[in-house]
């Protein structure tokens, strides 16, 4: 067969049933093969948005996404989003198409060293040089996407490459990488000390990252934390965690969190860090402190990035799922901390959040209703921006509840082709994009992928005619705002009209629950623009 279909059938083994990508003359092979197959394809309508797509496929099902473009303009508008997957630890295999393997490096037509231009963020990757190579590199591909700390793969396969008539096409059935040989399973020792620490420790707190999610430990946190007593804050990539309304819940941390979250920090005597490096946005807004005082307990699948940005006595190298099992089996009712008090003072610090009142739609009374009236099993996929942190701070966890976003590198225009990749991915599951005015017209394309496949996406635009955020950090480091303003903005509901997707704008607060309502009843994709305060901010 040629090597095209043996890509196809490696796929296939696999269990890979759904591709995102856009077709090009250095892909046709591969793209002749993928139609003889039973493999869905989904065409976006930028390469960007298939690497969001397949960001927004993996997070839900849970499975490694997988994205195809052909050489040099498609596969560098691949980078964003690969580089948004890399960030965020999201598994996904990138396939793209190059020259003929006998031009590279001269500079023929749509030609683009990916491979290298890709180098920095991904987290491994293949220029393919021998045909008879593909099972196996397509193999060790998936292994190296989807243990140890996930992260995207890219194979950048060749034309002539693609055609060649390959010799052998069995598949390997395992993987045996020299130097590559990642921890799941915590120290024994470890384990010991982590838990006398916590036996010992009169004010501990867990923080809970996106390590938590992507390893499917939520139900051993959980455990964990009504074992404990122990009280938990979050990142913003560790939204979903732990139920909003449990008692030991406390809030998010860092820039954008709550002030009674980064308190709590601050005034903890142990931290349990748990699956996130501990960046600088997660770490802002926690009052300064030295760590001479607190001992720091850091579980981390990335050896690397425990004691990265924050000194750590007892480091914990291994899956977040594993080591917590094994912490639970080992924790007894005489290692419990009594924390009612701590827990006590941690309740007391909490804030009244004062609503703006103006004429405009308040973000946080908008996703409150909204949260009330989603069920169980809503994914909510954030943009970036204040509409990010408006839904990550006011939308409610709760247990099968799903809360997307790009948080490590912050990507723009994230949420409308990751919702449609989480909406395939579940198509039973409400899901909803919540997006700015200027995020919304960085990926506004992809409602053209949502209308064709009528997907059931509700996006609840934000439009304060402002690149809000920026104009937040410009008054208060600059006291004035500089280039931001969007007064000359389409409107957005003639415009998802013209891709005949239904909408309506919602200017008061009175209007949003029964255009929730409406929302949640029709069947295909709308459109909730709410018209907000161009001075609102996210922290009120």
């Amino acid at each position: 067969m040629k090597a095209a279909e043996a890509i196809i059938k490696s796929l296939i083994n696999e269990n890979v049933d759904t591709v995102f990508g856009y077709p090009g003359g250095h892909i046709l092979e591969v793209y002749e093969a993928l139609r003889k197959s039973n493999i869905r394809h989904v065409l976006v309508r930028q390469e960007q948005a298939a690497a969001h797509s397949a960001s927004g496929y993996a997070r839900v099902s849970g499975k490694v996404g997988v994205c195809i473009a052909t050489s040099g303009p498609g596969a560098t508008n691949l980078i964003t989003g690969i580089a948004t997957a890399y960030m965020d630890s999201i598994p996904l295999v990138v396939i793209t198409g190059q020259v003929n393997s006998s031009k590279i490096g001269r500079d023929m037509f749509q030609e683009a060293d990916i491979t290298g231009a890709a180098e920095s963020f991904t987290k491994h990757s293949y220029l393919v040089k021998n045909e008879n190579d593909l099972p196996r590199i397509i193999k060790e591909a998936f292994y190296i996407a989807s243990t140890g700390r996930p992260g995207p793969v890219l194979i950048d396969i060749p034309s002539d490459i693609q055609a060649a008539k390959i010799e052998k096409t069995d598949i390997p059935e395992t993987v045996d990488i020299r130097g590559y040989k990642p921890t799941t399973k915590g120290h024994v020792g470890q384990v010991k000390r982590a838990v006398k620490a916590i036996s010992e420790s009169k004010r501990p707190l867990i923080i809970a990252g996106g390590g938590v999610l992507l390893s499917h430990a939520e139900g051993e946190l959980l455990t964990f934390v009504e074992k404990t007593g122990i009280p938990l804050v979050h990142t913003l990539m560790g939204k979903g965690s732990l139920p909003s309304l449990n008692r030991h819940y406390i809030g998010m941390i860092g820039n954008h969190g709550f002030s009674e979250a980064n308190r709590a920090v601050a005034k903890a005597d142990l931290l349990i860090i748990i699956g996130t490096r501990v960046a600088d946005r997660a770490w802002g807004g926690i009052p300064e402190k030295t760590t001479e005082d607190v001992r720091i307990i850091h579980i981390d699948v990335d050896p690397a990035e425990i004691g990265k940005n924050v000194g750590t006595q007892i480091p914990m190298v291994g899956d977040a799922k594993t080591i917590l099992t094994q912490m639970i089996d080992r924790i007894d009712t005489t290692d419990r901390t009594d924390t009612d008090e701590w827990l006590t003072q941690l309740k007391s610090f909490e804030g009244t959040v004062k609503c703006r009142k103006t004429g405009f739609v308040n973000p946080r009374y908008a996703m409150e209703t909204l949260s009330k009236k989603l069920n169980d099993e809503a994914i909510i996929v954030a943009d970036v921006g204040q509409n990010q942190i408006w839904a990550a701070r006011y939308f409610e966890d709760r247990i099968g509840r799903s809360f997307l976003t790009s948080g490590g590198l912050g990507t723009m225009g994230y949420s409308l082709p990751a919702a449609a990749g989480a909406k395939i991915a579940a198509p039973e599951r409400q899901v909803i994009a919540v997006v700015g005015d200027g995020g919304f017209q960085m990926s506004l394309h992809e409602l053209g992928t949502i209308s064709y496949y009528n997907l059931e996406i509700i996006i609840l635009l934000f439009n304060n005619s402002r690149l809000g955020m920026v104009r937040e950090l410009q008054d208060r480091f600059y006291g004035k705002a500089n280039a931001v303003e969007l007064d000359k903005n389409p409107d957005f509901i003639k415009l998802c009209n013209a891709f005949r997707i239904e909408g309506v704008r919602i200017t008061t607060d009175s209007q949003l629950e029964d255009a929730f309502e409406k929302a949640i009843k029709h069947k295909g994709p709308f459109l909730l623009e709410c018209v907000v305060d161009p001075d609102e901010s996210t922290l009120i």
